[in-house]
């Protein structure tokens, strides 16, 4: 078996994967930049080939080109810690195998190298591409969005439908246009359609046109959408809204490509990729019988899932920055920066809108907040308060509310005034504890201390999760080893 190559210029992260392939008896060649890397591949070859993609020098994304033009049998797997949509996008139009962001759980890294030996006999190269502009709004580090921007990437050279479901505000027209400016349509037009939005006797020629004279007021003949979008995308958002003798026309053109104008006796062809996306369950009104079966089936062929905002909170203040300088360049002034207490005022809210919402607080705030530096006592109303029945159930201590906050990352009390930031709660308790001249522990007080905050984010994630320990160390940002160690460390075996 030929070796595996990992190049990376993190002396770190070079040593476990190392360390981890030889303990597997995978044999393994380490390199610290892409330089080395191609210099090697004049004499030799690797079973796959494990790169990072920002290096000094040539990036990762330079050494997967070459290795791809030279070897296209080779997988390639590309790490990064800077995992946005570009470098996903631009590692799959490349023909990586996988993308696996930092951190990463070395145990999952292991087995994705195995399997990657094991198909590298069947990899082809994948068709190259200039990298496309990401859709800048389209941010996130949490886990589920890297499933996303993966899930984009290895779209990117497809024409399939895709059906997005998410709820309102996440973000769905957006995954569309990255599906559109990164696919093989890129150039044509995309255009959109929100059916929930057109009065449904007008709705029938808004798609399909219509011709002069086939109804009152039809005084020329009209393109519909699926005319305006030829050879590009076509998104129809809302579908679940869409009337059921329209379904029956759209199952028609996903079927066979044709279509008819209001009016009209010629069939026109269809060259269109559809996106459909909705906030509804398609399943439900399936069986309500408010859906069509066939057609959930012609649309559902790929579902890309977006999470609502509650479920990657820790991309909240990526968020708020984002859309702070935006508002700041929409409106021509400089940009404001939340304050600590702000921004976990604001990573704590209840957020129903998800994204959308966010970025309306963020262009509040541009116009409304007195001071550049938005303080929490600057923020609205209903942001320094928490609703009634957004958080979670009431706790009796402080250090038990922060635990619950870690964890579900929603205001866990509900309470007339602001709610302090998790670092205030423990500014206040370490004055507690000093002031009272308690005795030192063994250990010193800061470790212990710490031992205490480890133990109780951990606990809380694990009670999330139900004991499932690679789901809450993916929660958390840490590996499965590690999760393995503190547990046994912090004694947390038979609690919560």
């Amino acid at each position: 078996m030929r070796p595996v190559w990992i190049v990376d210029d993190d002396q770190s992260i070079r040593w476990v994967l190392e360390k981890a392939l030889s303990k597997e008896q995978v044999p393994c060649r380490v390199f610290p930049d892409a330089q080395s890397a191609m210099l090697a591949l004049n004499s030799d070859r690797p079973q796959v080939l494990v790169s990072d993609i920002r290096m000094p020098g040539d990036s990762g994304l330079d050494l997967l080109e070459q290795v791809k033009q030279r070897c296209p049998e080779i997988p390639v797997i590309v790490m990064t810690a800077y995992s946005d949509l570009d470098s996903a996008v631009s590692a799959f139009q490349g023909g990586a195998y996988e993308y696996l962001p930092k951190p990463f759980d070395v145990d999952a890294a292991v087995s994705l190298i195995r399997r990657a030996c094991s198909d590298g006999s069947e990899m082809v190269g994948g068709a190259g591409g200039a990298v496309i502009e990401a859709v800048p709004e389209l941010l996130g580090q949490a886990p589920v969005m890297q499933d996303v921007f993966r899930a984009i990437g290895r779209l990117s050279q497809s024409s399939a439908t895709v059906l997005i479901t998410g709820e309102s505000g996440t973000g769905k027209e957006l995954v569309a246009r990255a599906l559109h400016r990164h696919s093989p349509r890129a150039k044509m037009a995309f255009v959109a359609l929100n059916t929930a939005a057109i009065p449904r006797d007008l709705l029938e020629s808004e798609l399909f046109g219509h011709e002069r004279g086939s109804f009152t007021g039809a005084q020329s003949t009209r393109r519909g959408r699926f005319e305006q979008a030829e050879g590009g995308t076509l998104f129809l958002d809302e579908i679940g809204d869409m009337p059921l003798d329209l379904q029956t026309r759209l199952l028609r053109v996903l079927s066979d490509g044709h279509y008819y104008r209001v009016g009209g006796h010629s069939p026109l062809k269809a060259d269109v990729r559809v996106i459909a996306a909705t906030h509804q369950d398609l399943e439900v009104r399936v069986r309500a019988g408010q859906f069509r079966e066939d057609l959930f089936h012609r649309l559902n062929v790929i579902r890309l899932r977006l999470p609502p905002l509650r479920e990657r909170r820790e991309d909240i203040p990526l968020l708020v920055r984002h859309f702070l300088q935006k508002s700041a360049q929409d409106l021509k002034v400089e940009t404001k920066q939340l304050s600590p207490q702000a921004m976990s005022a604001v990573s704590l809210m209840a957020l129903p809108g998800n994204v959308r919402q966010l970025e309306n607080l963020c262009h509040w705030l541009t116009v409304m907040a007195p001071s550049q530096v938005v303080r929490a006592e600057d923020l609205p109303e209903e942001v320094r308060q928490p609703q009634e029945g957004a958080g979670h159930a009431q706790v009796e201590d402080a250090s038990a509310s922060l635990a619950t906050r870690a964890a579900h990352a929603e205001p866990a009390v509900k309470s007339e005034i602001s709610v302090p930031a998790w670092q205030e709660l423990l500014r206040q308790e370490g004055a507690r504890a000093l002031a009272a001249n308690a005795p030192v522990p063994q250990d010193g007080r800061m470790h212990s201390w710490a031992k205490e905050f480890e133990a109780a984010v951990l606990g809380v994630a694990l009670k999330h999760t139900r004991g499932r320990r690679i789901e809450a160390a993916q929660l958390l940002g840490i590996g499965r080893n590690t999760m393995t160690r503190k547990i046994a460390e912090l004694n947390l075996e038979g609690g919560d």
